[in-house]
């Protein structure tokens, strides 16, 4: 497949792994980054790279210059603001994108109308309550109960951003006081929820006008340490391929319900109950997860070539829409290469300890 596409964000960790997962399903791919700050830009793995302006009059005339000079067939972004920033410029940019709708991904960027959405369609979502005023709080708490710990969170953002397990009114009322003193953040951008105590599990799918092209599922299982009182993200440091068909299913029903005629890549985070309920707590829509490697370099399909492919119309022969490959795992620490590793390569190389 000789094509040339475009990554935004290139030298990131999101831009970075996704670049690697499609160098090494197909060598003939030409692969373009750019980002608007010069230092990240300088650890890109792309073939070439450009500073962009980052205003939003510069940056359209930035990548269209970029598109036209490098005969760019697919720009992809890898970010929940740049899927957005794409998205709100269909038909002004010279080269395809692969997005869902717009209004798809308004929907799955707020996460609160997101699960008011899915709650009303049945489909398995935390208890989730709005927070206007700082006087409603108690009221909260008492329809939360019997739920001893609750999660509170700001609507939008990724990598838990904002987000904390709460027992009291008074620790919620002082976490969201010091958000919207210290960071800006209005009182009206927190939620509060049932807390999730389950597995974390995160899954990624491609569709096509409405057709479930491939999907593939990583359980988190521990977490990269950024001093984030939370204690989790949606940034393992340790995640295992898996397969539970019950939340394939709840995953393929909930983008059904956002759009019949769903194409893109969406990936979906869930998380269980106390009691085994699988419940979604947020998608991303337009984009790949940081971890896709765990989704792209196992397995008999990667997940980001088959992206490009659908994307170009080219022909795609896929028997069955999931792709499990079992017992692998994705190791990941700060300031090194994510390591994709079967669990009998674990311990290769290693001895026990004196």
């Amino acid at each position: 497949m000789a094509g040339r596409v475009l990554i935004l964000r290139a030298g990131s960790g999101a831009g970075n792994n996704l670049i690697r997962s499609l160098k090494m399903g197909d060598t003939s791919l030409f692969i373009v980054g750019c980002h608007d700050d010069r230092f990240v830009l300088n650890k890109s793995a792309a073939d070439r790279n450009y500073v962009i302006s980052i205003s939003a009059r510069a940056f359209l005339r930035d990548l269209r210059r970029i598109i036209k000079r490098e005969r760019i067939d697919l720009l992809i972004p890898t970010s929940d603001a740049d899927v957005m920033r794409i998205a709100q410029l269909k038909g002004e940019l010279p080269c395809r994108t692969f997005l869902p709708r717009r209004t798809v991904i308004e929907l799955c960027q707020d996460k609160y109308n997101l699960t008011t959405f899915f709650r009303r369609r049945g489909i398995p979502v935390p208890l989730t309550y709005r927070v206007s005023s700082l006087d409603r709080i108690e009221e909260l708490f008492r329809r939360l109960r019997p739920h001893a710990e609750l999660w509170c969170r700001i609507r939008e953002g990724t990598g838990s951003h904002g987000a904390i397990p709460v027992r009291t009114p008074a620790q919620a009322r002082s976490w969201i006081e010091y958000w919207e003193q210290m960071r800006g953040i209005p009182r009206g951008s927190f939620t509060l929820s049932e807390y999730l105590p389950g597995r974390d599990f995160c899954v990624q799918c491609l569709w096509k006008n409405g057709a479930l092209v491939l999907t593939k599922m990583a359980e988190r299982i521990t977490y990269i340490d950024s001093g984030s009182p939370s204690g989790v993200s949606s940034t393992p440091a340790l995640a295992r391929t898996a397969y539970e068909p019950r939340i394939i299913d709840i995953c393929a029903k909930a983008i059904r319900a956002l759009d019949r005629r769903a194409s893109g890549v969406f990936f979906v985070d869930l998380k269980e109950t106390a009691n085994g309920t699988p419940c979604i707590t947020e998608i991303n829509a337009g984009r790949f997860a940081t971890i896709t490697n765990i989704h792209d370099l196992v397995g008999r399909h990667n997940m980001a070539i088959l992206y490009v492919r659908l994307a170009l119309d080219q022909p795609v022969k896929i028997r069955e829409a999931c792709d499990f490959a079992e017992d692998f795992f994705l190791v990941r620490s700060v300031d090194t290469l994510p390591a994709i590793l079967h669990a009998r390569e674990l311990f290769q190389g290693t001895a026990q300890g004196p």
